[in-house]
């Protein structure tokens, strides 16, 4: 299992999420970062570098490196990218 890390807006982007749609979201996270599996994909032009991965009508933006991931965003898609 890869190391998870959350930069520090995260914990507050996921309280405002509704909480049965906030675990959801960390099991896919957690379900990631066990196996690899879930809807990612690559993001580009600004946020060249950067993973997505879809979770219903939210994305988890996050870097990956060897050891671990670290999440930068959880927020609706509206918001994600801006």
């Amino acid at each position: 299992m890869k190391k998870i890390h959350f930069e520090p807006e995260v914990p507050a982007q996921v309280r405002a999420i509704p909480q049965h749609v906030a675990m959801t979201i960390l099991e896919a996270i957690h379900r990631y970062a066990d196996t690899g599996a879930g809807r990612v994909k690559p993001l580009s032009s600004e946020f060249e570098g950067f993973l997505r991965l879809r979770v219903g009508s939210h994305r988890v933006v996050f870097k990956e490196t060897a050891d671990g991931i670290s999440i930068h965003r959880v927020l609706d898609r509206k918001d994600a990218y801006r």
